[in-house]
């Protein structure tokens, strides 16, 4: 088999839920799991994550919530976005929580699966799903006649990693429009709210990025400790000499500026290693940095290592660690403009993930 893989340290994973709900304390952890748990394999992260502490998981869509009890997942699930109808049998089959923000929704819901559980979203600022703040009255009347039980009201944080002024704004318009309300789940704050904003912590805080060792920005990494949990490593495939102005790899982009030393490592932009990563992106071999050397192709990079002493099936680490050397997420990010949620969800299912810990 092709040697490209990603290591997914679930002790990283535990790691990160038991340093952040430490911080966030005496708020619960909602591990966010949604996308294949960033990429990370959803499954073996919220078994890990539940392990740790965390009380409740979450996903964007019915379907994952499905694939997590079909793995024997019993935490209670949040679906975050408001399910479409067609859906709704589903959700008191595999005993999901929704979350709603229309009428319509809530008595299709009513109908179909009366004494469910939902949690209300109301839009503070995000202007992407969600109920006016002015409505939830209206949502939580509608709701309970339709024999529904309230069982939480929450919001999301556009740019808790940015901006305070908005987000304070955005928990108190939050705080105006629920306080007559006693839902036994309030929350509002994702990673970088409930980290950064002590007053957001209520009940739960959606936790995504946090719990896979990644920060949403400079700040957080002041407040609490984390380990990246994700590694992709390959193997070197091919070894040549090359003369100095050959110009390896599709497009011939650049020449070698010395007579060099080229490998070639079996991963390329079909399983998520970027082709913008072609003019800056690097690999690390024997705990060391070297440039790419040209063009990175569907499956396949070239990496120029110089004088160095390389051989076939040597370790390329193309994200991570190896020997004290790093290319990280938020390097990958800063060189494609992009934020290290992307990169992470990026890495495709041709790329197997092997679970440590």
């Amino acid at each position: 088999m092709r040697p490209t893989y990603a290591e997914i340290d679930l002790g990283a994973i535990r790691h990160n839920v038991a340093a952040l709900a430490a911080v966030i304390a005496p708020s619960e952890v909602c591990a966010v799991v949604k996308a294949d748990a960033y990429g990370h394999g959803d499954a073996p992260v919220a078994e890990a994550a539940v392990e740790a502490g965390a009380t409740r998981l979450a996903v964007a869509l019915v379907e994952e919530g499905v694939r997590l009890r079909e793995a024997g997942i019993e935490a209670p699930i949040l679906v975050l976005s408001e399910p479409d109808t067609s859906s709704l049998p589903e959700i008191a089959t595999w005993s999901l929580t929704p979350t709603v923000y229309s009428n319509s929704c809530i008595e299709a819901l009513g109908s179909s699966a009366p004494g469910s559980e939902v949690h209300i979203k109301i839009d503070t600022g995000m202007h992407r799903v969600g109920a006016s703040p002015r409505l939830l009255r209206d949502l939580v009347t509608s709701a309970r006649g339709a024999g529904l039980e309230v069982a939480g009201i929450w919001t999301h944080f556009p740019v808790a990693d940015e901006d305070p002024v908005f987000t304070r704004h955005q928990i108190e318009v939050f705080d105006e429009a629920s306080s007559e309300y006693d839902a036994p789940l309030i929350h509002l704050a994702n990673t970088a709210g409930a980290v950064l904003f002590p007053e957001s912590r209520r009940s739960l805080a959606r936790i995504g990025l946090g719990i896979y060792g990644l920060h949403p920005c400079a700040a957080t990494r002041e407040l609490v400790q984390l380990q990246p949990a994700m590694r992709i490593v390959t193997h070197v495939s091919h070894v040549q000499r090359l003369e100095k102005g050959a110009r390896p790899s599709y497009g011939r982009i650049r020449p070698l500026a010395e007579d060099s030393t080229v490998v070639t490592a079996p991963i390329g932009y079909a399983d998520g290693f970027s082709r913008r990563l072609s003019e800056a992106g690097v690999a690390l071999i024997g705990g060391n940095r070297y440039p790419l050397a040209g063009t990175v192709t569907m499956d396949q990079i070239v990496i120029e290592v110089g004088e160095s002493e390389v051989h076939p099936g040597d370790e390329v680490v193309v994200l991570g660690e190896q020997g004290g050397a790093v290319f990280d997420a938020d390097e990958w990010a800063r060189i494609l403009d992009t934020i290290s949620y992307e990169v992470v969800c990026g890495i495709g299912p041709r790329v197997p993930r092997r679970y440590l810990g």
